[in-house]
């Protein structure tokens, strides 16, 4: 069962709290476990236990059927594989034994429906998830292949879509062709009426200088597509190229918000955005730490790791399990346009230890408080040093891995 986004808590003579069963067991508030509680300008936050495992991403494979120019591959030079038939019995073992059913997303930096068993892997982790999604570039989306999606009760699957235009798609993924896969969109949307509403639709966008200017026709499309959810997230400077494609450089290097703690708190009104306003609201808006709409923040004063949020893990094609997509593989990237290393952290291998045991370790549990408090230098805007040229120290003293410079935990990047 999902919990709802509202529910009223008794409180004891005591001063106890008592939430539903069914949120408790979601949020893995059990007996003993420890809860952060924030407190926030409309109240307490109740952070979910560093113990729950709650959302498992799974890599099929790390091969893809494109080229594309935002792609990791640009950037590593590790070999490409399938999960093997071994590995993935012992990711099946490993949710058959957790306490609790979790998320599983099939994605990584692969393209999930390049694996010759991917089917048979959503059909055989169903009934252990609580939901399973899976992600894909939609050239592989054939009718079949979307009749037995729709067949195997997939939740929720994401197409990467970078542009509303045949030219402009091509231009970024190289061998995709925009007509079929809105071709195949459409199709899995009809074809899904016939027995069910699922799988959801989702479209993840990544934005760039280049294709910046499709998105609103992109969403426009959205409702013909059968298409429910955007996830739009920046790019992701695997190459020097793609530096020269950010859209994010003023939101990271510290100039565009005001540090200062004697800085006013501002509360902005739901105003329109047009020729006459929109120039004071961007001005207003430089302040974003400590300017709120509508009650809710537009800014952060820190990190904020969205894999230990979400109690998140990934496992690799190789059976390899980190604690984000990030730190899954080894790669080159750029920060403030000067190359940056970031070393893959893995914290155990399925091949040898349940992945229930490997995510209770008390090294990775400490990894978890450590990210989570997220107390590392703010390498994503102090302007640069040595020490933000690779993740594996920091001038705050922390050892590998180091997340300072992640984009990820400045919400800079996002995954489904």
């Amino acid at each position: 069962m999902t919990p709802t986004n509202e529910h009223w808590i008794q409180v004891d003579e005591m001063g106890h709290l008592f939430l539903p069963p069914e949120v408790a067991e979601h949020y893995g508030f059990l007996p003993g476990a420890q809860v952060l509680v924030r407190e926030g300008s409309q109240g307490l936050l109740l952070q979910r236990p560093i113990t729950q495992l709650d959302r498992v991403y799974v890599e099929p494979t790390s091969r893809c059927n494109l080229n594309c120019r935002t792609c990791i591959r640009n950037a590593w030079e590790e070999p490409q594989g399938d999960m093997s038939a071994e590995t993935w019995a012992r990711v099946l073992s490993s949710l058959k034994a957790l306490p609790s059913r979790p998320e599983v997303f099939f994605g990584g930096f692969g393209e999930p429906l390049a694996h010759p068993q991917i089917l048979d892997m959503v059909e055989q982790a169903r009934p252990l998830a609580r939901s399973v999604e899976l992600i894909t570039n939609g050239m592989l989306l054939s009718e079949q292949v979307a009749r037995r999606l729709i067949a195997l009760d997939l939740d929720v699957l994401w197409i990467s879509v970078d542009g509303a235009t045949a030219e402009n798609l091509a231009d970024v993924r190289l061998g995709a062709a925009l007509q079929q896969i809105f071709t195949n969109i459409e199709r899995l949307s009809i074809l899904r009426h016939e027995t069910s509403r699922k799988p959801e639709i989702g479209i993840s966008f990544v934005a760039m200088r280049r294709n910046i200017a499709d998105l609103p026709a992109l969403l426009r499309m959205g409702p013909k597509l059968g298409v429910s959810r955007f996830m739009i997230t920046n790019v992701f400077p695997y190459t020097e190229e793609m530096c020269k494609e950010m859209l994010y450089i003023r939101a990271v290097d510290g100039l565009d918000s005001v540090p200062s703690p004697f800085s006013p708190r501002i509360d902005l009104p739901r105003i329109d955005m047009d020729d006459t306003s929109k120039e004071a609201l961007f001005q207003t808006m430089r302040y974003r730490n400590n300017v709120h709409l509508n009650g809710v923040t537009l800014g952060q004063d820190r990190g904020r790791c969205p894999f230990i949020e979400k109690g998140a893990v990934a496992i690799c094609w190789d059976g390899s399990v980190s604690p984000c997509l990030a730190l899954m593989h080894r790669y080159k990237t750029y920060l403030h346009n000067k190359p940056r290393s970031v070393q893959r952290h893995v914290v155990g291998n399925l091949d040898e230890q349940e992945l229930g045991t490997i995510w209770n370790q008390q090294e990775y549990v400490d990894f978890r408080k450590r990210v989570g408090a997220f107390d590392f230098s703010p390498c994503t805007w102090c302007g640069g040093c040595s020490w933000s040229e690779a993740n594996e120290e920091d001038c705050f003293a922390n050892s590998f891995p180091t997340c300072g410079g992640c984009l990820w935990a400045q919400g800079v990047i996002q995954c489904p």
